[in-house]
C-alpha cells in the first residue's frame, strides 16, 4: 500500500512538471494537434461507417450504427462500378512511376549533392523551382506534349495519350522536384569517407552509389518513397487529361465517376464503399511504414 500511495503523488508531480516544462506555447501546440487529429479522423470514421449502411441509414441518422452490415455495397462498387479494374490500373501506374521516380530522382539528387561541377547550382535551382510552379498552368501544354509523344516511331503507341506508360512518365516528372529537393539535402549530410575509401579500393561511382550511399540513405529514401506513393495514388488531374478511355482509368477517376452517377442514381452507399477501398491501401501503407517515415525525417533533421 505504501508503494502504491507513493507512486500516485510521483505521477501527479511528473504531470505538473511536464506541464510546466511545456509552457503555454506547448499546451497550445498540443491542443492544435488534437484538433487536427479530430478533423482528420472524424471524416474517415464517418466514411467507413457509411460504407456499410443503407442509403436510408446514411441520410437518416448519420452517426448511428447500421442494423446490418451492408457488405453488398462493396460488391456493387467493385463489380458494377468497376472499382476493381480501376484499382489494378492505379497499382500498375503508381508502382512503375514510384520506382522510376526513386531511381532517377535518387541518382540525380546524389550527383547534385556530392559532385561539384559548372552549372550544378543552376540545375538544382531549376528542379526546386518546379515546387513553386502551379501545376494547373501546365495542363494544356502537357496534353499536347503527350499527344505528340504518341507520334514517335516505334514506341509512340505505348507512351502517348490513353496509355499507362505515358501517365507513368508524367507522374515521374511531376514528382521529381520534391524528390530531388528532399534527397539532395539528405545526401549532403552523409559522410564522404566511406565512399572515398571504396573508390580508393577500386569501386566505380555506380557501385559506390548503389552499394554504399543508397543503404546509408535508406531512412530518407523510404520516407520520400511513401510520400510519392501517397501523392501519386491520390492524383486526379493528370489521369483526367491523359487517360480518357474508361478501361484505362485509375481509381480517382472511377470514384469521381461514381460520385457523378450517385447524383442521379442515388447510390451513395456504393460511393462510400468505393472511397473506403481507395483509402484503406494508403492507410495500411502509412500505418506499416510510419516509423520509417519518422526516422527518415528525424535523421535528416538531426544530421
Amino acid at each position: 500500500m505504501a508503494t502504491m500511495t507513493s507512486a500516485a503523488p510521483s505521477r501527479s508531480v511528473a504531470r505538473v512538471e511536464r506541464r510546466r516544462r511545456l509552457g503555454p506555447l506547448g499546451v497550445l501546440t498540443h491542443l492544435a494537434l488534437v484538433i487536427w487529429t479530430l478533423l482528420v479522423l472524424v471524416p474517415l470514421l464517418w466514411t467507413f461507417l457509411a460504407s456499410v449502411k443503407s442509403e436510408d441509414e446514411i441520410f437518416g441518422s448519420a452517426w448511428s450504427l447500421p442494423e446490418t452490415l451492408r457488405w453488398d455495397n462493396f460488391a456493387r462498387a467493385w463489380e458494377q462500378a468497376h472499382i476493381g479494374q480501376y484499382m489494378i490500373n492505379s497499382v500498375i501506374v503508381v508502382s512503375f512511376s514510384t520506382f522510376g521516380t526513386m531511381l532517377v530522382g535518387s541518382m540525380a539528387a546524389y550527383v547534385l549533392a556530392r559532385y561539384p561541377f559548372r552549372g550544378n547550382r543552376t540545375i538544382y535551382t531549376l528542379f526546386v523551382a518546379g515546387l513553386a510552379f502551379p501545376f494547373f498552368l501546365a495542363l494544356s501544354p502537357l496534353f499536347f506534349v503527350v499527344q505528340n509523344m504518341g507520334n514517335v516511331p516505334l514506341i509512340g503507341q505505348f507512351i502517348g495519350l490513353n496509355t499507362h506508360a505515358g501517365a507513368v512518365l508524367v507522374y515521374i516528372a511531376y514528382s521529381m522536384p520534391f524528390t530531388i529537393f528532399f534527397l539532395a539535402a539528405f545526401f549532403r549530410t552523409l559522410p564522404t569517407s566511406v565512399g572515398e575509401a571504396a573508390m580508393v579500393d577500386g569501386a566505380s561511382h555506380t557501385r559506390v552509389f548503389f552499394q554504399i550511399m543508397m543503404p546509408m540513405a535508406k531512412p530518407g529514401i523510404i520516407s520520400i518513397t511513401i510520400f510519392n506513393i501517397l501523392g501519386q495514388w491520390n492524383q486526379y488531374q493528370i489521369p483526367l487529361i491523359l487517360l480518357q478511355d474508361r478501361d484505362k482509368w485509375v481509381l480517382s477517376q472511377g470514384i469521381a465517376d461514381i460520385s457523378t452517377a450517385a447524383g442521379y442514381d442515388a447510390d451513395w452507399a456504393a460511393l462510400f464503399a468505393a472511397l473506403t477501398l481507395a483509402i484503406l491501401p494508403m492507410l495500411v501503407v502509412y500505418t506499416v511504414f510510419q516509423r520509417q517515415i519518422q526516422s527518415g525525417l528525424t535523421a535528416g533533421a538531426l544530421k
